[in-house]
């Protein structure tokens, strides 16, 4: 086994582990909104996002690794960030203008810097960066992927 298809493989795993342990926690437990911190690097934030992203990847990742396609894989991690930023900005906008407070401001990180309810913009933009990085590695993953397939 390659090193590529190694990685494929533990991301894999470990989103299938997190599924599992996602289902225990909405169903069991009750627990779909609970925060999940340790798993944000798979773009999970509460168990009820394990269910459904934990498959996910677990599913792409078998499939990458049926097809031994690394850069498929690759660009599966650029698009899914692009979608899951795009969908934080708009969740951030909504906070923004919201008068039901979901997300209390001194819970959120950087509140130290940012006071107040300016820590939702700032989130908004945080998400708007990681989208246009997202755009930019799916357009250089994009093309390498089809100069693999040619």
């Amino acid at each position: 086994m390659n090193m590529h298809s190694a990685i494929i493989l533990l991301y894999g795993s470990i989103n299938f582990l997190v599924f599992i342990y996602g289902l225990y926690q909405t169903k069991k437990k009750a627990n779909v909104f609970g925060v999940v911190r340790w798993t944000m690097i798979f773009g999970i934030f509460v168990w009820g996002d394990a269910v459904v992203i934990g498959l996910f990847w677990t599913l792409v990742s078998l499939v990458t690794l049926i097809l031994n396609d690394w850069y498929l894989f690759l660009l599966s991690l650029s698009l899914f960030w692009l979608i899951r930023s795009l969908g934080e900005v708009m969740y951030w906008i909504g906070q923004q203008y919201s008068t039901l407070e979901r997300n209390p401001p001194h819970k959120q990180p950087f509140f130290s810097l940012f006071k107040y309810n300016s820590i939702w913009f700032i989130n908004q933009i945080i998400w708007q960066c990681i989208a246009v990085v997202s755009i930019i590695f799916s357009i250089y993953f994009c093309v390498s992927w089809i100069q693999t397939i040619q």
